[in-house]
């Protein structure tokens, strides 16, 4: 039977974790204003987080499947992206998105944002929140 409960917008969220290095720093400060600003952040030989990253779709349920998005597809779309690109990386060395962006928890979310939304169909809604540490968080909404 084909059909869906409700023509009012939902949201389907998929979790993922990934583990990666970073370096905050600003080469256009001196080292005494890049540790004064950043602190143990900017430690020369980088420091590491376990991220949690929370991708979520807003939209109308398809009344023919029953879904928003296949979280399959999803779990697809975040793994080629986000995981393959991230994961046991060190974001400054490593990765093209930010041999010139300052890799903080704010700029992350913004560029993983930006990797997924072409990917995406135009209705749907996309919000990224990316936990850095279990009590520092950041999300963004395009």
């Amino acid at each position: 039977m084909a059909g869906s409960v409700t023509t009012m917008p939902i949201t389907v969220c998929r979790k993922e974790h990934f583990n990666a290095a970073h370096r905050l720093h600003n080469p256009a400060w001196s080292d005494e204003q890049n540790q004064r600003i950043f602190g143990k952040c900017n430690n020369p030989h980088y420091h590491g987080h376990n991220y949690e990253l929370i991708v979520r779709l807003t939209g109308e349920v398809d009344p023919e499947t029953g879904y928003l998005y296949d979280l399959k597809r999803l779990s697809d779309l975040i793994k080629r992206e986000i995981l393959d690109t991230f994961d046991h990386r060190n974001l400054n060395l490593d990765t093209s998105d930010f041999r010139e962006l300052n890799p903080t928890a704010e700029n992350i979310a913004v560029v993983i944002w930006n990797r997924l939304r072409p990917h995406l169909e135009a209705p749907l809604a996309l919000s990224v929140t990316l936990y850095e540490t279990d009590r520092n968080f950041v999300e963004y909404h395009g």
